[in-house]
């Protein structure tokens, strides 16, 4: 077999005729469609290209030497995909490096077996493309598709890599918004636990050492009426649903949260948003701190509350 053709050698997912080909090494796109469809033509590959029904993670891509790198998707779809015009994305901050924007609650960061199309990686890689069509954008981290708030992603590689490696190391402050259900009676605390995702992609919390992964969490009562408690919420981990689940470890789910708990949903949304990103640059060490004002609909409950 040949070698240039078996680095590429995978297995594809199929979702209602979205098939999905996991990238293992960088290489152009052209390239690794005709090494990955080897039962197709050149030209029956390049017409994929040419009728706008490739996507990489979502976003539409007709170039042929469009650049990928190993831990992409390309999604190949039936029907067309059209690039959308971008004139009122959230930027919060935009350099050279890095784009942050305050995602909007019920926007997925990346595309998922349910979802291609509509997420902040498909917006933001639309938007970069308007300036090259060789502009790409790169994750860094992600929020839940319900949360709202402060999501940065890369322009490079490079800048990804130095970010997503020393996360933690480099981020000195991830600060939440949370409204959860009842009166929090202890004004402020910690909650630890060991998190872990079952067989049906839920988190579960644990306090056996070694059962899922070590979560930290703080909080804080900010404000209250007679039924919500708005919590100022930071976390020294990152799981996935962290938050959510560690807010009903002590017994007031996040409203909204139909997935963990049966709050209320009094705002029609979940009532958890990333207000605050403060990280050090990897290159040159300098904090950078970027924050999201309070939701409106977060208002409706605590007409009063400003951001910090």
């Amino acid at each position: 077999m040949n070698k240039n053709k078996k680095r590429f050698e995978h297995v594809s997912k199929d979702y209602k005729g979205i098939r999905e080909y996991p990238v293992k090494q960088d290489s152009e796109l052209l390239e690794f469609l005709l090494a990955t469809l080897k039962d197709q033509s050149r030209n029956s590959v390049k017409s994929l290209l040419s009728n706008h029904r490739v996507s990489v993670d979502g976003a539409p891509i007709s170039q042929f030497n469009f650049k990928l790198f190993k831990g992409d998707t390309v999604i190949i779809s039936k029907t067309p995909i059209h690039k959308k015009t971008r004139s009122n994305l959230p930027i919060i901050y935009e350099n050279d490096e890095i784009i942050v924007i305050n995602k909007p609650s019920g926007l997925l960061s990346i595309a998922s077996d349910k979802e291609k199309g509509s997420t902040a990686y498909r917006m933001l890689t639309d938007y970069v493309q308007q300036k090259d069509k060789h502009n790409r954008i790169f994750v860094v981290h992600r929020l839940d598709e319900d949360t709202s708030g402060v999501l940065m992603v890369a322009k490079n590689p490079k800048i990804q890599k130095l970010l997503q490696d020393n996360w933690n190391d480099l981020v000195s402050s991830r600060g939440y918004y949370a409204i959860v259900d009842g009166i929090v009676e202890q004004k402020e605390g910690t909650i630890k636990s060991y998190l872990k995702m079952n067989a049906q992609n839920m988190m579960y919390s644990s306090k056996k050492a070694g059962d899922g992964k070590l979560s930290v969490t703080h909080y804080k009562l900010i404000d209250k009426t007679d039924n919500y408690s708005l919590l100022d919420v930071h976390i020294d981990s990152g799981r996935k649903n962290q938050i959510r689940v560690h807010m009903g470890d002590i017994g007031h789910h996040v409203i909204g949260d139909d997935k963990y708990g049966n709050p209320s949903n009094p705002i029609k949304r979940l009532g958890l948003h990333a207000y605050e990103l403060v990280i050090k640059h990897p290159v040159t060490g300098k904090a950078m701190k970027f924050s999201a004002p309070i939701p409106k609909e977060f208002n409706i409950l605590f007409p009063n509350f400003k951001n910090k």
